[in-house]
């Protein structure tokens, strides 16, 4: 059966000891299980790109029709503003005085 078996790891282990050293070995160890992990990070996300693909698009497709329902009820309230100032008489800026009256 292929991998490694107790013996052998305890050899490989033995021996990165005596080339690295007992100080470096624990930073050693903790680099490996980092590149391990990104690793295995950047596999899932080749894996499943296509799924966080479509949660993006449906996240930019329900902000879109919410930013057009707000453009909706924006016009309407400046057409209702509009009606509301044309409905209203206009009154005139320059007051008519009583000298002006003969």
């Amino acid at each position: 059966m292929p991998g490694f078996h107790a013996p052998e790891l305890i050899i490989i282990l033995v021996v990165a000891l005596l080339i690295f050293g007992p100080k470096k070995l624990p930073e050693m160890g903790s680099a490996i299980g980092k590149s391990i992990k990104e690793f295995k990070k950047g596999v899932n996300e080749l894996s499943q790109p296509k799924e966080e693909k479509e949660n993006s698009y449906q996240a930019t497709e329900s902000a879109r029709l919410e930013l057009e329902a707000i453009e909706r009820e924006l016009a309407s309230k400046k057409a209702a503003l509009a009606a509301q100032e044309a409905a209203q008489p206009e009154y005139s800026a320059t007051p008519t005085s009583s000298s002006d009256v003969h």
